[in-house]
């Protein structure tokens, strides 16, 4: 066992015949969990398995599975299912996974595995990259260009984020969570799954077509709004765009659960708009913000200190400050280092996103690099921007572009088939409204196609990538701009 983890499993053996675990009609108590954890984990030992690859559906099982790799002292390397299989095979190879908990296929058989017990494939450890030395988890970031990149935690800074997490929400007595997002995002894995169960809570996992999600990027509103009512979970953990779905659905008079304690977002940035439209309909949501490389929650509202705007406070465990260009830095348990990567040097690490601090509360801008400089000298962070346009009804996706530009432009992608090009026009102006002359949107196309990455203009996850945006509409933008006239109204 990883030492760091005997914390987690004395918590657990106190809990005793307590609901631990639901996924439909199968229920374990914590001790039902324990028994079942320490199985696999003998199970993992005598297969000799190191590098334990986790591709598994949310549910009763991945769970096991990872608290299984702790308790063996093993490393945990969990396959997000919206990787593309490219992306998959990337992270398989790079962090020398020699077995895999999954379904057979002849595309893992080309990569060499084989089946040695039901649900367990094995292949020859194969050439990898040396660890750092206590790592016991290998969580991938999507990020917005190239390969995923690898990074290691030791069961130390994951369960010291989760017991901040416990204790940070003290107030709301969160017995009964619901699993939303995938389990193999470490946002899920850690605020989702170890901090309930340090809370002695009872955790709900339903696959995630259960709850609503499809693939990448659909979302079934129905079924999602479906698990809550049945469900009656105090907690949940929703990325900004289900929020705005939880929160457009209550404003239509759909009926929610009243169940609800707690719901975290994060993810992306959040409008205060659409937290304001949540407060007005009595909905407890509390915005937080972290990076995989701290193991997830860095800052986060919370009932005793919330404000709306910014991303909380920094948890107790760590330390937050601004370097002078206004770059977010983080002081405390952090990664042990990117796979394959020298650790990284200092107390301080640079988390690449800009904020300042309202008093005790962290408020971000945006990331680093993302922002832009127009011809007129002004910083601007598209992401703002592009979070105000979101809130529209008639806008899904939009991008922001003004680098060395008079004038900014905006691809938008609107949100049903037969909006009108005077709807959004109405839109972009409700936002200009509300913001300053430079950030404005001064002109906007009409987009293609939806950002997907299927057509390379945003990850798995939802994030744009800009530089393919660029790439891809810049003749657009170019000839748009192409008449003088066109930069009459840019500031």
């Amino acid at each position: 066992m990883w030492p760091a983890a005997e914390t987690l499993f004395s918590a657990l053996q106190q809990q005793g015949e307590r609901p631990a675990l639901s996924e439909g009609e199968r229920c374990l108590s914590y001790r039902q969990l324990l028994d079942a954890v320490d199985q696999r984990s003998q199970l993992l030992q005598h297969l000799g398995a190191r590098r334990v690859a986790l591709a598994l559906d949310n549910g009763i099982d991945w769970l096991l599975w990872d608290l299984a790799t702790l308790r063996a002292g093993l490393v945990c390397v969990p396959v997000p299912g919206f990787f593309s299989e490219a992306q998959q095979r990337h992270v398989l190879d790079s962090a020398g996974v020699d077995c895999l908990i999954g379904a057979p296929s002849p595309r893992l058989q080309a990569l060499g595995f084989a089946e040695s017990h039901s649900g367990l494939l094995q292949r020859p450890q194969p050439q990898a990259a040396e660890l750092p030395s206590g790592t016991c988890k290998i969580t991938y970031t999507s990020g917005t260009t190239g390969q995923p990149k690898g990074v290691c935690l030791d069961a130390a800074t994951q369960l010291q984020v989760a017991l901040s997490l416990v204790r940070a929400s003290a107030s709301c007595a969160v017995e009964r969570h619901l699993c939303v997002l995938p389990l193999a995002t470490l946002l899920e894995n850690i605020a989702g799954v170890y901090a309930p169960l340090l809370a002695g809570a009872r955790i709900d996992l339903l696959a995630l077509a259960e709850v609503g999600l499809q693939g990448a990027s659909g979302f079934d509103l129905a079924r999602f709004l479906g698990a809550l009512n049945r469900l009656q979970p105090h907690s949940l953990i929703l990325l900004p765009q289900l929020l705005l779905a939880l929160v457009s659905a209550a404003e239509r008079g759909l009926p929610l659960p009243r169940s609800l304690r707690f719901i975290a977002v994060g993810g992306g940035r959040v409008a205060p708009q659409l937290l304001q439209r949540a407060d007005a309909l009595g909905l407890p949501v509390f915005e937080g913000y972290g990076l995989s490389e701290c193991a997830s929650v860095v800052c986060l509202n919370t009932p005793e200190n919330r404000r709306i705007g910014t991303v909380g406070a920094p948890l107790e465990h760590l330390e937050v400050r601004l370097a002078e260009d206004g770059e977010v830095l983080v002081k405390g348990p952090r990664m042990l280092g990117y796979l394959g990567e020298p650790a990284p040097a200092g107390d301080w690490l640079g988390t690449g996103d800009l904020g300042h601090f309202d008093g005790l509360f962290l408020v971000l801008h945006g990331r680093k690099k993302h922002q832009f400089i127009t011809a007129y000298g002004r910083n601007v962070n598209p992401e703002w921007v592009e979070a105000e346009l979101v809130q529209q009804l008639p806008i899904a996706q939009a991008w922001l572009h003004g680098e060395a530009l008079p004038a900014n432009v905006a691809v938008l992608v609107p949100r049903f088939a037969e909006t009108g090009d005077e709807e959004l026009a109405e839109a972009v102006e409700r936002v200009n409204r509300q913001l300053p002359d430079y950030a404005r949107v001064h002109h906007w196309l009409r987009a293609e196609q939806p950002f997907s990455a299927a057509n390379d203009l945003a990850t798995a996850n939802g994030r744009l990538r800009r530089g393919a945006l660029l790439q891809h509409y810049q003749t657009a933008i170019g000839k748009l701009l192409a008449d003088e006239s066109c930069y009459g109204d840019a500031r």
